[in-house]
């Protein structure tokens, strides 16, 4: 989205980093260093689709190489250039020092409407992009891991990756070439979900701290809370589901391509998705009030804001009427430097997209570590951690038994208490530690330094340190 006098979304993220800096001992040339990306590739290939050569466009960037591999999505959509794919390479940098997944940062696209394309021929091409990739090393479970992103799923993972292993037939850990592959193909359960699922456990953690909670005006929990979620993709779909289904939340307003949907008593996230799914898009729904200028409804009334879909689009020429008191970031770059400005002065808490996003990269982060080991998670100890319940469950009993009618387990105690956690559990409980544990680092500069006057500062304060810490432990 272009909008006058407003910065690009490269421009955006250094200007954010900017800031950051200023309030940092670094030397002017670990700043730069820190800052540039280090390599941009573009490639050209062809594809013969129905009887003719077509020339297609793709970029990986590699922003930085302080830890490798370096890692980010690859999206597809018209709109990939340069610029775009040069600063969601620098948020994953940020993003992956501040969940502390060892990882450098780099994203990558293709020129492609993928819609226009029928899956045949879209696998021929995500095979050729794949093999132009992987013979500069753009691809490698040990140099630059891929994974999904706008555009992209578990089926064009699953293509990338044996379209590596057919190029590397030796290479043993060629699974972990990407992540977000299906679970049947080396996946990890509970990836899909991931983005979403962090974007829920950032809400509850912000909501943990009365302090955050009082700054943005609220009180109380995420019951009841009223919610407007734009794009109702994997992220904003997952995040809004268990939002309502598990927290109480109220989604007030869903925006579509084609419109919004608005309902003062709260939206059927399943019913509206399902609705997307069979007629492409949410005109025609019968349930809810249907906006055909779907941006109006950014700017509707509301408790929190989850813009879950492109960049930019809180900018300039909107971000004085979005009335929205919290707003979590949970696509890449939504809110604009000079929007981001704008909602600070009206005293809107922005919890960032470097923190609200990382859902995604952390369960990757799983999914590779689990590829690398060549066992899945809970394999080995489930069995072992049931056997030691075991022997609670039937010391338990035989109290039971000597107490009788004046004491007794609840019901479905012994089921739920025996059974050991499964991959999906023990993926959950990793990715809520680890949001929890980064909003801590946040939440703690953004209170005790007085220069620090916003989440995403105390984000860049974090992240950048950390980036700073490893560059110099390598003698730079």
């Amino acid at each position: 989205m272009s909008v006058k006098n407003e910065p690009s979304f490269r421009q955006s993220v250094d200007m954010m980093f900017n800031r950051a800096v200023k309030l940092m001992d670094l030397s002017p040339g670990l700043e730069e260093k820190i800052r540039v990306c280090n390599a941009t590739y573009k490639v050209n290939f062809g594809v013969r689709i129905r009887g003719d050569i077509r020339t297609f466009t793709g970029y990986r960037s590699v922003h930085s190489e302080h830890m490798e591999p370096v890692k980010g999505g690859i999206r597809y959509a018209t709109g990939v250039n340069q610029d775009e794919v040069e600063a969601l390479a620098a948020l994953m940098t940020y993003k992956c020092a501040l969940v502390e997944a060892p990882f450098g940062g780099s994203k990558g696209g293709l020129c492609i409407d993928p819609r226009e394309y029928s899956e045949h021929e879209l696998e021929l091409i995500t095979r050729r992009f794949t093999y132009e990739l992987a013979k500069r090393d753009l691809i490698s479970p040990a140099q630059n891991v891929p994974a999904p992103d706008m555009g992209t799923g578990e089926r064009e993972m699953a293509w990338m990756a044996d379209q590596y292993r057919r190029m590397n037939t030796t290479d043993i850990n060629s699974n972990a070439c990407v992540t977000g592959k299906p679970p049947h193909a080396g996946g990890i359960r509970g990836r899909v979900e991931a983005t979403g699922r962090g974007v829920q456990y950032a809400l509850r953690e912000f909501f943990r701290h009365p302090e955050g909670v009082a700054a943005a005006g609220l009180a109380g929990k995420l019951d009841g809370k009223r919610v407007i979620v734009q794009g109702l993709g994997n992220v904003g779909y997952h995040a809004a589901k268990f939002l309502a289904a598990e927290d109480g939340a109220i989604i007030t307003g869903i925006i579509e391509r084609d419109g919004a949907l608005v309902s003062a008593d709260g939206l059927d996230v399943e019913d509206v998705y399902h609705w997307i799914g069979q007629h492409g898009g949410i005109t025609g729904y019968p349930n809810a009030k249907h906006v055909e200028d779907g941006p109006k409804v950014l700017e509707e009334p509301c408790d929190i804001l989850i813009p879950a879909a492109l960049e930019a689009v809180i900018n300039l020429s909107n971000a004085e009427r979005v009335q929205a008191p919290l707003i979590i970031e949970a696509a890449n770059g939504p809110v604009t430097a000079g929007a981001d400005e704008i909602l600070r002065k009206k005293g809107c808490v922005i919890i960032p997209d470097m923190y609200a996003n990382a859902g995604g990269v952390t369960v990757s982060y799983f999914e590779w570590v689990k590829n690398l080991s060549h066992i899945r998670f809970g394999r080995m100890g489930r069995r072992q951690e049931e056997a030691r319940h075991q022997l609670i469950v039937d010391e338990l009993h035989r109290l039971d038994e000597h107490l009788g009618d004046s004491w007794s387990m609840t019901p479905d105690f012994k089921t739920r208490y025996l059974r050991g956690a499964d991959e999906l559990e023990l993926v959950r409980s990793g990715l809520d530690d680890t949001m929890r544990s980064a909003y801590l680092s946040m939440h703690e500069v953004w209170q005790s330094r007085e220069d620090v006057e916003d989440l995403r500062v105390a984000a860049y304060l974090v992240s950048i340190g950390k980036v700073a810490a490893s560059y110099r432990a390598k003698g730079l």
